[in-house]
């Protein structure tokens, strides 16, 4: 059996857990500040990572935000019924999709892009030492 001191060892040092804590409660915030455009932070990162000037393909966007294709195929069906995202095959290989942001989609995200500007700002402001690209780097390298 492990002595409680392991158990408390762990929580005070596990990167995993405090970075995971740090996201739910980060995720909960952009929630709360997206709520009113109908999106959680994971929709509307999503549909940020389809705001470029050609559609991409499944795979680069699933690998941006560090997911599977499956569960990208999930994400996608709920804003594909609400007009803000097209999934349509590859103009050149069948076998594979490409994902388009309509222009309800973007005028979604032109309209909750204040929104997400001004939550970004006041969590940045909580970052110690007041660098926040110092923090960025730091999970870059991590991920």
């Amino acid at each position: 059996m492990l002595p409680y001191e392991t158990t408390l060892l762990v929580r005070d040092c596990c990167l995993c857990l405090h970075v995971q804590r740090a996201a739910r409660a980060l995720a909960r915030r952009f929630d709360e500040a997206l709520r009113p455009f109908g999106l959680t932070n994971g929709q509307f990162s999503l549909l940020m990572s389809l705001n470029r000037p050609e559609p991409p393909p499944m795979g680069p966007v699933a690998s941006l935000l560090a997911m599977d294709r499956t569960t990208l195929t999930a994400a996608l069906k709920p804003l594909e019924r609400r007009g803000l995202v097209k999934v349509s095959h590859h103009p050149t290989d069948r076998r594979n999709r490409v994902l388009t942001l309509t222009g309800k989609g973007r005028n979604l995200l032109a309209s909750a892009m204040p929104v997400w500007q001004s939550t970004h700002h006041d969590i940045e402001q909580l970052v110690p030492n007041g660098n926040p690209d110092e923090l960025r780097t730091s999970l870059r390298a991590l991920s």
